[in-house]
């Protein structure tokens, strides 16, 4: 399928992509359900309280045993006491399961969306960036033309290495490569840019 290439002059070439990447079958059942394992999987259980054997204090008894009139006890570390340890509280332990999301369904997952993003025209594919990008000013012009200002860039090494200084303080927008972007990150930005090679290398991926 042919699709728009565009350069930074602002000129419009065309490029062929395979139908598997921008034609295929929009499955939104599939979606929610790698977006819900990805979300769950992202929890970290790491609430930790002390347990009565990790306060620090004495361990003596508080007072006798009998004749006091008071209830029996024993040390102040005990969970009725204000200071002392927690009764089965949390131990920071990752006692959950992980949710396992498999290729083909992550691979169809990606591919039903950057399908819808293209029907929606959310999906824009630029020439691989040939000079070096250094000023955010300069960055934010370019996103702001093509109303991007709220983007995922998905590029190749070279693209990446010569822009990512420029965009570091440009509020949302990710900068990543075919191999470290998930469904949840192509669902979170409105648009999603590709460069020429990276799109390459998505259909190797893919395709």
């Amino acid at each position: 399928m042919k699709v728009d290439l565009i350069n930074l002059d602002g000129k419009k070439n065309s490029i062929d992509i395979h139908d598997g990447i921008i034609s295929a079958k929009i499955n939104k059942k599939l979606v929610s359900s790698v977006i819900y394992k990805t979300n769950a999987n992202y929890k970290g259980r790491k609430a930790k309280t002390k347990q009565k054997n990790e306060i620090i204090g004495s361990t003596s008894k508080i007072y006798a045993q009998k004749g006091t009139g008071n209830a029996r006890h024993a040390s102040r570390k005990a969970p009725i006491f204000v200071g002392g340890g927690i009764a089965h509280g949390p131990k920071g332990e990752d006692n959950y399961k992980i949710r396992k999301i498999n290729k083909s369904e992550k691979k169809k997952s990606i591919t039903s969306l950057i399908t819808e993003k293209n029907k929606d025209k959310n999906l824009m594919i630029f020439s691989d960036f040939k000079s070096e990008i250094s000023k955010t000013k300069e960055m934010n012009k370019i996103l702001e033309k093509y109303n991007a200002k709220n983007c995922l860039l998905i590029l190749d090494k070279s693209s990446k290495n010569k822009i990512i200084r420029s965009v570091k303080n440009i509020p949302n927008i990710k900068v990543t490569d075919v191999n470290h972007f998930s469904t949840y990150d192509v669902i979170k930005f409105q648009k999603i840019i590709f460069t020429e090679t990276s799109m390459r290398e998505l259909e190797k991926k893919y395709a």
